[in-house]
């Protein structure tokens, strides 16, 4: 059987991943629609209702509209934007993020896959959450360096450049200086907290893979814990994962300093925990492209659809 998918917005940094690695695939049909009708509303309306599998790669304000075109009951809408990551009638697109979730995704017709930042904070943070170690009501501070691949074509091509916004490329940098990323109402609600954590993200000179950092006192867990409970907790959630993976405790990788690429390319979470008696840092480092973007998207249409959940992403 082949299915219909359609890609909205597939001319977007993460729309031509999807669209790359769909094309490898013998079970999919990529619907196209041509370029001057990208933005007429009844091209993309036929379309999206025509698909079994409808991919919004979209500003929120498109993503929205996109969505509401789909009046059907069969097309499967995954929106890659920020537009549905808290909306109660979406799901949440992270299979991994409790036992739960991804039976949700199965049954699910609206599928919101979750922000590069707040997949690796929530990985990191929502365990320790369950587990009773981090109160919803502590301050959370995270922050999180990436590639400039996350910024789209604009950043993109200024980085190639060196021009604009990537001159000077060669520091890294901090942004979303004013604290209110885009993010941040998803690492809230589905990290578990009742605040948002103070974020900060930081831009490098290389074009995709990230890490997330949490710092945490131990002193001001919930309960009396250590390094080797907390990575315990990780240990036990993850256990079985296919795309998330827990390192050895105390093992440090690259002489000490942490490569945040060296998932690039593959649909992998790797969780870390460092420290000493009194202090953790949790990192988790991903592909921005990937499980932060294209490849969790794809992993969410192979659960909606039934298939082996790896297919295409190995």
């Amino acid at each position: 059987m082949k299915y219909k998918v359609f890609v909205d917005g597939q001319a977007g940094t993460t729309g031509l991943q999807i669209e790359e690695r769909l094309s490898h695939r013998p079970d999919v049909e990529l619907l196209s629609i041509p370029s001057d009708k990208r933005k007429d509303p009844e091209a993309r309306r036929e379309r999206l209702n025509g698909a079994d599998v409808a991919f919004l790669c979209l500003p929120d304000p498109a993503a929205r509209e996109s969505a509401a075109l789909v009046t059907n009951d069969r097309t499967v809408v995954i929106d890659a934007s920020t537009a549905h990551r808290v909306d109660p009638g979406w799901t949440y697109g992270l299979p991994e993020l409790r036992e739960e979730q991804r039976r949700a995704i199965g049954r699910s017709h609206r599928i919101a896959v979750p922000g590069c930042h707040a997949t690796g904070f929530v990985l990191a943070l929502r365990p320790l959450v369950d587990a009773g170690l981090v109160s919803p009501d502590l301050p959370i501070s995270s922050h999180s360096v990436t590639g400039f691949s996350g910024g789209g074509h604009r950043l993109i091509d200024a980085y190639h450049g060196g021009s604009g916004a990537g001159q000077g490329m060669e520091a890294a940098r901090h942004y979303a200086l004013t604290l209110a990323h885009k993010h941040l109402p998803e690492m809230r609600f589905h990290g578990g907290l009742r605040n948002p954590p103070l974020f900060t993200p930081i831009i490098g000179n290389f074009e995709r893979g990230m890490a997330v950092a949490i710092p945490l006192h131990l002193c001001q867990l919930s309960k009396k814990a250590t390094l080797r409970d907390i990575h315990g907790v990780f240990q036990d959630r993850y256990q079985g994962e296919r795309f998330v993976s827990v390192a050895p405790l105390g093992e440090l990788p690259e002489e000490g300093y942490f490569d945040p690429t060296a998932c690039n390319g593959t649909n992998r979470a790797e969780l870390f925990v460092f420290g000493n008696e009194a202090q953790a840092l949790v990192l988790c480092r991903l592909d921005n492209l990937g499980k932060g973007a294209s490849g969790a998207a794809l992993q969410c249409m192979n659960i909606a659809l039934g298939l082996e959940e790896g297919t295409g992403l190995v």
